[in-house]
């Protein structure tokens, strides 16, 4: 299942010069985006000063934090960026596989490996494939620093490809979580063909779990089974744009994409059927029919939260655990694409308890709990890295 990235691919992928040219080219034709100004928002617990770390970004989708000072952040148009002491790089980082930008695929997700401090590993989720057949893989290599203080993507590896592809450019996941023990979860989307998330002979409609390496762990549930994908771990979601692992269980959770309504959130179990779209707590666009055999079903399972009868388009997800926001210890926070928020759960156990909306992120693609202890979102409206702080 582990390949490496074949020659012709190499080859159109490292080409730093021709690349460079080309961004540069890029910037300046394009019409800049101005980025708000630094801003203050009122919650129901604190005032938060909204930060613009980085502006400049073409539809940011996925970040990921290498240590205090520096980020990765992904383009779904198909750059690799650094923010690194609080400033975007000019140059995007070098050596990455060619992505195919076809409909909501590009370049998703980004990952550093949990040794990255020792092996320099990055994972990364995009679209690759021709356009009548694409689909989410997920590949890996090590990052280095180059000699004009850029970075540079070496031994580059596919280690996911997802089957079957397909020419839809719909609903191609992904996130890409560490569980505890080392093992890699991709989230991934039904690819607008809503029966294959039932079937467990495609990674349609999927959570996957693999070894940092993309092979199948021996205790995946269903790697014994006949004409089963031994990648799967749980089945019958819809496109998974959102997951973390829980920060006491090690448990991961995720939310999805609903239809017309019935966004959800779901602790992803081993085994465990998602409903989809045998049942489903949305409806028929436009129409508002219903689809499949309604909202319950025996051997399927019931999300933690779900939104309707209007969707948010959930994107990106997290577990604030710092200290700067004391009383938001332990939440859930969801960004919203439709509703251009950032959505706060208060939990109790495994129960929602409270929401609140809190406006002035935009279009949020992502949100990560930081290290500094502030939440950081990605807006695709402004085209910018945000550090929500508390203001003083």
């Amino acid at each position: 299942m582990n390949r490496a990235v074949a020659p012709q691919r190499r080859a159109r992928a490292l080409r730093p010069a021709l690349a460079a040219t080309a961004v540069v080219v890029a910037a300046m034709v394009a019409m800049p985006r101005a980025a708000a100004a630094d801003r203050t928002l009122a919650t129901q617990d604190y005032r938060v000063r909204v930060v613009t770390v980085a502006t400049g970004l073409e539809i940011p989708w996925g970040m990921a934090f290498l240590d205090g000072d520096r980020i990765l952040v992904t383009e779904k148009e198909g750059r690799l960026r650094m923010v690194e002491g609080g400033r975007l790089l000019p140059k995007p980082v070098a050596g990455l596989p060619e992505v195919r930008v076809h409909g909501q695929g590009g370049l998703l997700d980004v990952a550093a490996h949990p040794q990255f401090a020792r092996n320099g590993l990055v994972y990364w989720s995009f679209a690759d494939g021709s356009m009548s057949n694409v689909g989410t893989e997920v590949a890996r290599g090590r990052l280095v620093g180059d000699a004009a203080g850029g970075y540079r993507l070496e031994n580059v590896e596919v280690i996911f490809q997802q089957r079957p592809k397909g020419g839809s450019g719909n609903h191609f996941g992904s996130r890409l979580v560490w569980g505890r023990d080392g093992s890699l979860f991709i989230t991934l989307g039904d690819r607008g063909r809503m029966s294959e998330a039932q079937n467990p002979s495609n990674h349609l409609g999927k959570i996957l779990r693999v070894t940092d390496a993309g092979r199948i762990p021996a205790d995946n549930p269903f790697v014994k089974a006949a004409e089963t994908q031994p990648e799967i771990f749980s089945l019958g979601h819809r496109n998974v744009q959102g997951a973390a692992l829980h920060p006491i269980t090690g448990e991961l959770w995720a939310h999805e994409h609903g239809p017309q309504g019935g966004d959800e959130v779901n602790v992803v179990r081993s085994g465990r059927n998602y409903g989809w779209p045998v049942i489903t707590w949305g409806v028929n666009y436009g129409t508002g029919t219903t689809i499949g055999e309604g909202t319950a079903k025996p051997g399927m399972e019931q999300p933690l939260w779900k939104w309707v009868p209007l969707s948010i388009a959930p994107s990106g997800m997290t577990f604030y655990t710092g200290d700067r926001f004391p009383k938001w210890k332990g939440s859930l926070f969801v960004g919203a694409l439709a509703g251009q928020m950032l959505v706060r759960l208060t939990l109790d156990g495994e129960r929602v308890v409270g929401e609140e909306r809190i406006k002035g992120t935009g279009r949020t693609r992502d949100v990560r709990a930081g290290p500094d202890g502030n939440l950081y979102v990605l807006s695709e409206s402004e085209g910018a890295l945000l550090r929500l702080e508390p203001a003083t």
